[in-house]
C-alpha cells in the first residue's frame, strides 16, 4: 500500500487515460469491484485503508467492505447501495484511469447517463446466480445508446456458484444474444469475484477453464487510440485571443478544444458560419507551437487570413464539414422534476455555441423496461429517455452522435432557474 507522500508515476501527465463506468443492478458488487482495483493494484493511501477498515469494524462486517471506499454519501454506506455517482481516480505504470461508479436503480437512471457520458468503456456487472435481468440489459442498452465503444461484461460472484463454467457460458449466450439488438463495437466477459479478487488483478486458480485476460490487464491494454474521430476536423471556438503586447502585438489566436480530427499548420481550412476560407498558420499551446493538433488537446490556432471569429464559430476541414441547421432530432435523457414540455423554450449549449430552442415534437418515449418505443406516451419525466424534435434560434453545426459524441451532444438548460434539464445525442 503506497503513502500518501508517494510523488507520480514518473512520465504521468504523458500516460493514456482510460476513462470507465460501472453499471449494474443493486447488490451486484459494483462498489466492491472498484475497491478490489484500487486494493489489489496498490492505489489506496494507507489513511483511506484505515478509515474503510474502521468502518467494517464498527458495522460488524466480515474482513474489510471495500465498498466503503466509493459509497462516500452516508445514505449509501446505511443502506449499502450507490445513489449519486463516485469518481475515483488511480494509475498503473500503463495507464491514468478516472472511474465513474454509477448507481443501479432506475430511478437514477440520469447519474449513469452522466457518469457514462465520457467514458471509453462500461463495466457491466451480472451477478452469477440471477444471470442477465432486465437491468442488465437497461444498463447495455444505454451504453449503446452514449455510444460507449467498449463494454466489458463482468460476471461476478462466481465464487457463490462454484466458478461453474457451464454458468458463465450460459449469461454469455443470454447476452450475446440479446447484443444484436445494440450498436456496441466491442463486448468481452470476465468471470470474476470482487469480494476475493479472483481475475479481477490476478489470475484466479479458481477458473483453470477460463484462458481469458484478467478485467485488469484488459483495462490497460485494450486500444482506445482509436474511439476518438480522427477524420473530421471539429474546432469549436471558446474565445479570441488578442494580448496586445510589444511582444505578441498582432497576435489573433483562437484558443479552443479539438473535438475531432486531426489538425496541421498550412490546412486549409473553413469557418462556420460564413463559409470563409483560410490556412493554419501556426497552432500553439501555452508557449510552445505545434506543428498538429489532435483531440482533446485544448490549443490556440491562428489563420493567415484576418477573419471575423468569435465564440461560438467553428473551424473545420475544407472538405469534410458538419451538418447545419435549425432543426434538430435527438435522443434526450431528461434530467428533471419538471417534466419535459411539447412547445417548452429552453435554451441549449452545443460545444461553445449557446442559443435558444423550442421543443416542436415529442416523437417516442423509450420504454426502459422492455426498450420498445412508446408513441402513446408523450409525457416526458424524470430519468425518461425519448425522441425529440427541436428548433433553434440559430443554427448548430452537428454531427450524429454516432460519429461524433462531442459534436453530436448537447445540453437543454431552463432559463429561469439556470438547471441543465436534459442531456441530447443527435441523431
Amino acid at each position: 500500500m503506497q503513502k500518501s507522500t508517494t510523488s507520480p508515476t514518473p512520465g504521468y501527465l504523458d500516460m493514456e487515460l482510460l476513462r470507465f463506468t460501472t453499471a449494474g443492478s443493486v447488490d451486484d458488487g459494483k462498489s466492491t469491484l472498484i475497491g478490489r482495483l484500487l486494493y489489489d493494484s496498490k492505489a489506496i493511501f494507507e489513511d483511506q485503508m484505515e478509515a474503510i477498515t474502521s468502518a467494517s469494524i464498527r458495522k460488524g462486517e466480515e474482513g474489510v467492505n471495500l465498498a466503503l471506499l466509493t459509497d462516500g454519501l452516508r445514505a449509501e454506506r446505511e443502506q449499502g447501495i450507490t445513489i449519486d455517482v463516485a469518481y475515483r481516480y488511480f494509475a498503473t505504470p500503463k495507464r491514468k484511469f478516472i472511474i465513474a461508479d454509477t448507481p443501479g436503480h432506475i430511478q437514477y437512471t440520469r447519474n449513469m447517463v452522466t457518469g457514462a457520458s465520457t467514458a471509453n468503456l462500461a463495466l457491466i456487472l451480472v451477478d452469477a446466480r440471477h444471470g442477465v435481468i432486465e437491468q442488465t440489459l437497461r444498463h447495455a442498452y444505454i451504453a449503446s445508446l452514449l455510444q460507449i465503444p467498449h463494454v466489458v461484461i463482468c460476471v461476478n460472484k462466481m465464487d457463490l456458484v462454484n466458478f461453474s463454467q457451464e454458468v458463465f457460458e450460459e449469461i454469455r449466450s443470454q447476452f450475446i444474444r440479446f447484443a444484436g439488438k445494440l450498436d456496441i463495437k466491442d463486448i468481452r466477459f470476465v468471470p470474476i469475484s470482487a469480494k476475493y479478487g479472483d481475475n479481477v488483478v490476478e489470475r484466479s486458480a479458481n477458473t483453470g477453464w477460463y484462458d481469458g485476460p484478467t478485467l485488469m490487464y484488459l483495462l490497460e491494454n485494450i486500444h482506445i487510440a482509436g474511439d476518438e474521430n480522427l477524420v473530421d476536423i471539429r474546432f469549436p471556438v471558446q474565445y479570441v485571443i488578442r494580448p496586445q503586447s510589444d511582444k505578441f502585438h498582432d497576435y489573433r489566436g483562437y484558443a479552443g478544444r479539438m473535438a475531432g480530427g486531426i489538425l496541421r499548420v498550412g490546412d486549409r481550412v473553413k469557418v462556420l458560419p460564413g463559409d470563409f476560407h483560410s490556412r493554419v498558420k501556426s497552432i500553439d499551446m501555452f508557449e510552445k507551437s505545434l506543428g498538429s493538433t489532435f483531440v482533446p488537446q485544448s490549443v490556440s490556432v491562428t489563420l493567415e487570413d484576418d477573419l471575423d471569429i468569435s465564440r461560438g464559430d467553428m473551424i473545420v476541414g475544407e472538405k469534410n464539414g458538419p451538418g447545419s441547421g435549425q432543426d434538430i432530432r435527438l435522443m434526450v435523457c431528461w434530467l428533471n422534476q419538471k417534466s419535459l414540455m411539447s412547445g417548452g423554450k429552453y435554451a441549449v449549449r452545443h460545444t461553445s455555441r449557446d442559443v435558444r430552442c423550442v421543443v416542436k415534437e415529442i416523437d417516442y418515449k423509450m420504454n426502459i423496461d422492455t426498450l420498445d418505443r412508446d408513441y402513446a406516451d408523450k409525457s416526458v419525466s424524470l430519468n425518461d429517455i425519448a425522441c425529440i424534435g427541436i428548433r433553434t434560434t440559430k443554427p448548430l453545426f452537428y454531427d450524429p452522435y454516432r460519429i461524433n459524441r462531442i459534436t453530436g451532444s448537447l445540453i437543454m438548460i431552463d432559463e429561469a432557474t439556470n438547471e441543465t434539464v436534459g442531456a441530447g445525442m443527435i441523431l
